[in-house]
């Protein structure tokens, strides 16, 4: 495997991706996975879907399968750092899942400080008076839709 690696810099990853091709943004939670897609020329982010998490096994199998049926180039994992940027236990999480993952995908994976991700998702799907059964079941696509843009906004700039 050549592009299975984990960087921890946007300018390190966008070097390890193809000129075109779309970028997955997931957002891991202890319960669910949401993920977004791009566009293959990585300017619009899109909410996909929400995986419910089992055992890693089985939550890689999705997101290998999505990723081969989408075309992905790469993939942004949002990293969740705690408010003073220090790294918490849900970042040594996150940090294996993408390490574990480097070992069942051939694709190049970055992190994106994802602090603010979730609540501007809330208050997006709130603005949109989504009702709260709806937002429970869309609002970790959504956050992982930020995610990705915000990666994908930085990516535009290197």
């Amino acid at each position: 495997m050549t592009g299975a690696t984990v960087h921890d810099d946007l300018t390190t990853f966008a070097a390890a991706l193809p000129a075109n091709g779309a970028l997955m943004g997931l957002d891991l939670g202890t319960k669910t996975i949401g993920v977004a897609v791009s566009d293959g020329f990585r300017s619009v982010a899109s909410p996909l879907e929400v995986i419910r998490r089992k055992k890693f096994t089985l939550d890689a199998q999705r997101i290998i399968a999505l990723a081969a049926e989408r075309s992905i180039a790469g993939i942004i994992l949002g990293l969740p750092l705690n408010m003073d940027g220090s790294e918490g236990p849900r970042v040594q999480s996150t940090r294996a899942f993408a390490r574990n993952l480097t070992g069942q995908l051939d694709l190049p994976l970055a992190f994106w400080d994802e602090r603010m991700s979730t609540m501007a998702a809330e208050r997006a799907l709130l603005e949109a008076d989504t009702s709260r059964a709806r937002r429970a079941e869309v609002v970790d696509q959504v956050a992982a839709g930020y995610i990705l843009q915000g990666a994908l906004d930085r990516l535009a700039r290197i």
